[in-house]
């Protein structure tokens, strides 16, 4: 990890602003505005991920390989998708291959019945054939409600009909879903990166919370519920676990119920796995200051996201810890008492959200002449002659 750095350094560990800058180019903006404001100050950026969109990008950040393949995109169509890789461990993010980002247009009841969750799988796949021997996997942004379907039978499991033949891709699939193989399945040790904590099924599951956002209207969520349900029937009766109440089960249209019950995976908090690929707490020894942020302050920033996880590894170390964002809708007050020293957004000093969006970068670097003024002071930091 990243060695050398004064005695003294400002930490900056954002995720992405979503839409508008990735979380390694927040890092780079605000070290940039911070060495305009106070060149006297070292920097050390290590942008961060919560298992979802950029999880990839941020740990080729913290020195992961990237690796690019073709694979099955959510609607059946070639994607070329990354997935990254440090020594035996591999970060495979599902929005890379089956993110709703893949769809060619806008979700609808179509792609929210069909999409396939099978380019993930084929990454997983792919990691293993490079030499990985433990699979770190991002979930969130998925384009598919299928139950993992798509993953598993790209790593080769055969999930047939009555007549033995293999379902159709998507979450209507699963309606077919007669029995589950899985002599020849690739088997891997898997951990499941995610803050969704919703079961399979009910008022909270996959196909009822999520299916809207994926283009499912009433009829379709009923028809994903009736899939996702009839899964957890047949794994529960082949497999011999029943794993559709576990929080994190409806993580991804189900591919954590998968994960969990077919592949036994672990699930674990994706800020947390994130911090100890950094080597986080060795990048806080000697900190003065943490800067860490993320879109959108609000009230899912306090449950398991980014910043929330970096303010609690601060909060370990002693060090303070302040937030930047496009927007913020938490009290200051708030904010504190969730560890935070301080907090900051754009529209502090922009107040057209279309225009942080589209200058981001650089009313960052702007932003950051009022951290320093604030937390940095104006004297100049020993050992940095």
């Amino acid at each position: 990890m990243r060695k050398g750095w004064q005695e003294g350094h400002v930490l900056v560990a954002p995720d992405k602003f979503k839409g508008s800058l990735t979380a390694p180019e927040v890092a780079a903006h605000i070290a940039a505005g911070l060495r305009r404001a106070r060149p006297d100050t070292p920097v050390v950026t290590a942008p961060v991920a919560d298992g979802g969109d950029g999880t990839v990008d941020a740990m080729v950040a913290a020195g992961f390989a990237r690796l690019q393949t073709g694979v099955t995109g959510p609607v059946g169509e070639s994607v070329a998708a990354s997935f990254a890789m440090r020594g035996e461990t591999a970060v495979v993010e599902l929005a890379e291959a089956s993110g709703l980002r893949r769809l060619p247009d806008r979700p609808d009841a179509t792609t929210a019945l069909t999409a396939t969750s099978a380019g993930t799988g084929e990454l997983m796949r792919t990691a293993a054939m490079r030499g990985a021997k433990r699979i770190v996997l991002g979930l969130g942004g998925s384009a598919c409600t299928d139950g993992g379907a798509g993953m598993l039978t790209a790593l080769g499991a055969r999930l047939l009909d009555e007549d033995g033949r293999p379902i159709p891709p998507g979450g209507v699939g699963l309606l077919r879903l007669a029995r589950i193989e899985t002599d020849e399945m690739l088997r891997i040790p898997v951990v499941v990166a995610s803050d969704v904590d919703n079961p399979l099924l009910g008022e909270r599951g996959a196909a009822e919370v999520y299916g809207p956002q994926k283009g499912a209207g009433p009829n379709e969520v009923a028809q994903l519920k009736a899939g996702l349900a009839r899964l957890a029937e047949i794994v529960r009766r082949e497999i011999g676990v029943d794993a559709a109440d576990r929080p994190g089960a409806g993580a991804a249209g189900g591919v954590g119920f998968t994960a969990l019950a077919v592949l036994s995976a672990t699930i674990r908090p994706g800020i947390e796995i994130m911090l100890e690929e950094l080597d986080f707490d060795a990048l806080l020894a000697g900190a003065r200051l943490v800067i860490t942020g993320e879109g959108s302050l609000d009230r899912q920033t306090l449950h398991g996201k980014a910043p929330m996880g970096v303010a609690r590894a601060a909060a370990r170390a002693e060090v303070p810890v302040v937030a930047v964002a496009g927007q913020r809708q938490l009290t200051r007050d708030v904010l504190r008492r969730f560890g935070f020293e301080d907090a900051y957004a754009l529209t502090d000093i922009e107040p057209d959200p279309e225009v942080c969006m589209a200058q981001g970068g650089a009313l960052l670097e702007q932003l950051c002449a009022r951290i320093a003024d604030a937390h940095l002071g104006s004297s100049l930091i020993r050992n940095n002659q």
